[in-house]
């Protein structure tokens, strides 16, 4: 800063000199590391095509668009979608079975990855270990239609092996599928079965750089397998875990458009309509484009919030955040 200030007391051209030598630099950096930044472009790339590029069409929620007039002869609206969303009785329906949905796959799914990376940390059998990691990875691969498919064929009222199973067990028949009061937990078990091996991935590298010597002094002070998992490993991946529970927060509104449609019937409609079934009815079905990109944007607006918040509070106690 005192370099800066000295600079702006002399005269404009030593400015110019100074910014010179910082564009100099700058170039030199991108000289040196080309081929690091030819490694990167490809995903940059990405970005600013799939995800930076297509934010324009947000545009929509502020207008009353119209396909034939496009997006820039439609008129705008300013915030009438928002206030008309908001006023509508179905966003506190909307709102609870969304916030109900995600509260349970964080409570429950988000520290299944951890626990299954910890217990998969403790196999000494590298033969054994990789055939389990095998297994439980598989399900990601599965599309929600053919785990709606395999949950449907499990506990089907009519034909469902479990409910087989309970009758020929003396046992009344369970309606799995048709009970509210199961719903919002029977997609936090998918989802947790789905997902749970893929996110080990994550942990198990960032056990993998533990220091030995932790567990080596820890084995010193006659500590057992669960107390080095608890002082040592998970103080250890710590960071990794804030920084992942931060990134979750962000789709706190995104319960997943495919598994909650595919589930959803007319029994339990009342508690699996979610923001994304919303916006598909509207958006897709009826045509209302800027309505449901209001309803969109509010999502995104609330995930950027909790991101932000998450990010300044995880500083304030000593973690590293996201960025």
């Amino acid at each position: 800063m005192a370099a800066q200030s000295e600079i702006r007391l002399r005269n404009g051209n030593l400015v110019k000199t100074a910014q010179n030598s910082r564009w100099k630099s700058v170039l030199h950096g991108l000289r040196r590391d080309k081929f690091l930044y030819l490694l990167i472009a490809p995903g940059v790339l990405f970005f600013l095509i799939f995800k930076y590029v297509p934010m324009w069409g947000i545009v929509i929620a502020f207008q009353d668009y119209s396909p034939y007039m496009g997006v820039m002869e439609s008129p705008w609206v300013g915030f009438e979608h928002f206030a008309r969303f908001f006023s509508n009785q179905d966003f506190f329906l909307l709102f609870r079975n969304t916030m109900a949905i995600s509260l349970l796959n964080l409570i429950f799914f988000f520290p299944l990855p951890i626990v299954l990376s910890l217990l998969l940390n403790e196999l000494r059998s590298e033969v054994y270990k990789k055939w389990i990691q095998s297994i439980v990875y598989l399900p990601h691969f599965l599309s929600w239609v053919i785990i709606a498919g395999i949950t449907f064929l499990l506990l089907s009222q009519s034909k469902g092996i479990v409910n087989q199973a309970l009758v020929s067990l003396g046992y009344p028949k369970y309606d799995f599928l048709t009970n509210e009061n199961n719903f919002w937990m029977l997609l936090t078990i998918q989802n947790s079965w789905k997902e749970a091996g893929w996110g080990t991935i994550i942990f198990l590298a960032a056990i993998a750089g533990v220091d030995p010597q932790l567990y080596e002094a820890a084995k010193m002070d006659g500590a057992s397998r669960l107390r080095q998992a608890w002082h040592v490993t998970l103080p250890a991946i710590r960071s990794v875990i804030v920084v992942l529970f931060i990134l979750r927060l962000g789709h706190i509104m995104d319960v997943g458009f495919e598994q909650v449609f595919l589930m959803m019937n007319g029994a339990v409609s009342n508690v699996a309509d979610v923001f994304e079934t919303y916006v598909y009815r509207l958006g897709i079905q009826q045509g209302q484009f800027s309505f449901s990109t209001a309803v969109g944007l509010f999502k995104s607006a609330v995930g950027f919030i909790l991101v932000i918040g998450a990010n300044k509070l995880a500083k304030k106690l000593g973690e590293e955040g996201v960025y």
